[in-house]
């Protein structure tokens, strides 16, 4: 009995010993918010970036009261909650691509990110921007206390609007107002001749105009770039370049890159934005055989003529037709001379082909090609083409006079003559 009389004095005794839990509240505190640009605040006309945006709650709480009846606070006064992003250009020289942005809770002493897609005017003047950043937010402003076990949370929604500053840098943009071609057309290298107006602010010096291929585009620059020396704005610059076209490419507009290298006005290297511009490409360099097929019988070595037309869109040089003679036909002569040919011109082709004695009789088809120089003066080959040649039975009359019996007969009897008009004169 005593015993249990002891360890219930003992459980009395602990729990009179424990102290009260205290709780805690924090008095006069609210957020404080600072906004700056992360990295580089300096962007250039025409840029497409990424702005992101460094936002830092700097708010304290200055007084702190613990005591065992305080219920302790489930937010702290200098809590930002639930704060919200917003840039609004205003005057600035570019466009905000991303909405509003919700960045959660920022605590005190903690900080943040937000980042926008924003786009640079391409005319964009230089010089520093004020931007207002807008920050909306929510925070304890009041919690009151009823009894040991009930709270009551007041909270209080703000906006304050921060000033960020935005440098836009001095820079070469460009503006290509006339495109010219000559002799680009499928397959073949022509000229490009491009007027390009400086539409920044810089005064460029030791400026470069370049080109340059678009992705699979089949347009090559050969010859891509042209110096320019001094470039200040609002000075037009005309520019030829040689650039090859694609055999595998069609009669239609192409894209190609044009931008301008230069040293800036502290003597560094800079780049202009690129300009996509679109060329138009002739159709392609081709010949078709416009003549009947020829016609010999086996045996024969005769010439045949082949009229060839020009069914491209430009003007070819020094052109020559070859004929590639297969069995049964072999040539001796199978090369022809047919100078310039402009779109739509003919011209013809003699060449001197022989028959083999066994060949079937039926209509062949003999390769041809033309090889020519461009408007650059580089060679080209056509496209093979065909050239029929009909091989048709003797006729009765020549079968006659060629088979090799009655030749030998007239042998013969030309021999007998002869002999004979030779004992006349003799008198023998």
């Amino acid at each position: 009995m005593n015993i249990r009389r002891i360890l219930l004095l003992a459980v009395l005794i602990s729990l009179v010993s424990v102290p009260a839990l205290a709780g805690e509240k924090f008095l006069y505190g609210r957020p404080d918010l600072a906004a700056t640009i992360a990295g580089t605040n300096e962007f250039v006309p025409g840029e497409t970036t990424a702005l992101t945006v460094v936002i830092e709650n700097r708010g304290l709480n200055e007084v702190k009261i613990v005591q065992p009846a305080i219920i302790t606070r489930d937010d702290l006064p200098n809590t930002a909650k639930m704060v919200r992003v917003t840039i609004d250009p205003e005057d600035a020289p570019f466009s905000v691509k991303t909405d509003t942005q919700m960045v959660g809770d920022i605590p005190g002493g903690a900080s943040t990110q937000a980042a926008f897609s924003v786009t640079f005017e391409n005319d964009a003047a230089p010089g520093v921007y004020t931007v207002p950043l807008s920050l909306e937010y929510t925070y304890l402003s009041y919690a009151e206390q009823f009894g040991l076990d009930t709270m009551k949370y007041t909270y209080t929604t703000r906006q304050v609007d921060l000033p960020l500053q935005v440098r836009v840098a001095s820079d070469l943009s460009i503006d290509v107002i006339d495109i010219r071609t000559d002799s680009l057309n499928v397959g073949t290298e022509g000229y490009l001749t491009l007027q390009v107006r400086h539409t920044g602010h810089e005064q460029a010096g030791a400026a470069v105009v370049r080109i340059a291929q678009d992705q699979s585009s089949p347009l090559a620059p050969t010859d891509s770039s042209v110096y320019v020396g001094s470039f200040g704005p609002g000075e037009v610059v005309e520019c030829t370049f040689k650039v090859a076209v694609s055999r595998t490419a069609g009669e239609q507009v192409y894209p190609l890159n044009v931008f301008v290298e230069y040293k800036d006005e502290t003597g560094s290297p800079a780049t202009s934005g690129t300009e996509k511009i679109g060329v138009k490409v002739g159709g392609k360099i081709d010949f078709s055989v416009v003549s009947e097929a020829a016609t010999l019988s086996p045996g024969d070595q005769d010439v045949i003529t082949v009229t060839y037309k020009n069914t491209g869109a430009a003007m070819v040089h020094s052109a020559q037709a070859r004929l590639s003679a297969v069995d049964p036909f072999s040539s001796s002569d199978d090369t022809a001379f047919l100078g310039d040919l402009g779109p739509g011109e003919t011209a013809t082709a003699v060449f001197e082909v022989s028959v083999d004695s066994g060949a079937t009789v039926k209509t062949y088809g003999l390769d041809s090609e033309i090889r020519y120089r461009d408007a650059l003066d580089n060679s080209q080959i056509s496209d093979t083409m065909k050239v029929r040649v009909q091989v048709v039975p003797r006729s009765s009359s020549a079968a006659f006079l060629t088979n090799p019996l009655v030749i030998s007969l007239i042998v013969v009897l030309l021999a007998g003559i002869g002999y004979y008009v030779v004992k006349r004169r003799t008198g023998t």
